[in-house]
């Protein structure tokens, strides 16, 4: 759990990936947006694939913020050996974080060990690489949330990811199952897909057991902490 009571605006920002996904993005916006990322100490920046992957790291070179190449994005229905080819692939171009879109169909249809097998596939593929895996809780009901945070665990990958943040996104519920799941795994859980009013319920779901939390809205809700001080929502500042 996050001490609020110990977080600067500089110190939240690790608490947040800024993400860039707009099909329509150009080189121009994505380094624009770095240089933004690194103002608000963001943990990652995060974009669709390995495309913007040598952009990212060339703007983020000498900070310690992480280069976010997603996977498999959005729908994630690739093969699994597609997957681990965009992974590695990722890594090489120079990520360092990699955020991997599950098949939801195949969880639906209950082909749990075909799934497991993709999530090592990707695991392995990422080598050292910090890794993530988005379910996109709103398609899932409660106990296929439970079971792919387990397969998560069992595959060993270090995140769990709420949504890609293209459809409806995660409620209080989907997250709090998630926490509970993995509460006495290594896996952190991660919300994405944060809609309005994008400040209230990005510190809701931190405070509910998430430690990081995606959205092309992080400046915003970093910004924000001091006004969900003066609510009450976050506890104050204590150093």
């Amino acid at each position: 759990m996050i001490d609020f009571k110990k977080m600067t605006k500089w110190d939240m920002g690790k608490h947040f990936d800024y993400a860039i996904l707009p099909k329509d993005t150009t080189e121009a916006h994505i380094r624009a947006e770095c240089k933004k990322a690194i103002t608000y100490n963001c943990k990652a920046f995060c974009f669709s694939s390995s495309y913007w992957t040598r952009v990212v790291a060339e703007e983020l070179e000498g900070t310690d913020l992480l280069v976010g190449a997603g996977i498999g994005f959005p729908f994630g229905q690739q093969s699994s050996a597609v997957k681990a080819f965009e992974t590695e692939e990722a890594v090489r171009m120079g990520a360092t974080v990699l955020d991997n879109c599950m098949n939801v169909g195949a969880l639906k249809d209950k082909k749990y060990k075909e799934v497991l097998q993709e999530f090592k596939d990707y695991k392995k593929a990422a080598g050292p690489v910090m890794t993530k895996m988005i379910l996109d809780t709103e398609f899932l009901t409660g106990e296929e949330i439970k079971t792919a945070c387990k397969l998560i665990a069992e595959a060993e990958i270090d995140w769990a990811k709420s949504a890609t943040g293209q459809w409806q996104g995660p409620s209080m519920e989907d997250v709090l199952m998630m926490v509970d799941t993995l509460k006495d795994t290594k896996v952190k859980v991660k919300v994405s897909g944060v809609k309005f009013p994008r400040p209230q319920n990005a510190y809701a779901f931190l405070l509910a057991g998430a430690e990081l939390i995606g959205s092309r809205s992080a400046p915003e809700i970093i910004d924000a902490l001091d006004m969900m001080r003066r609510i009450k929502m976050i506890p104050e500042y204590e150093g």
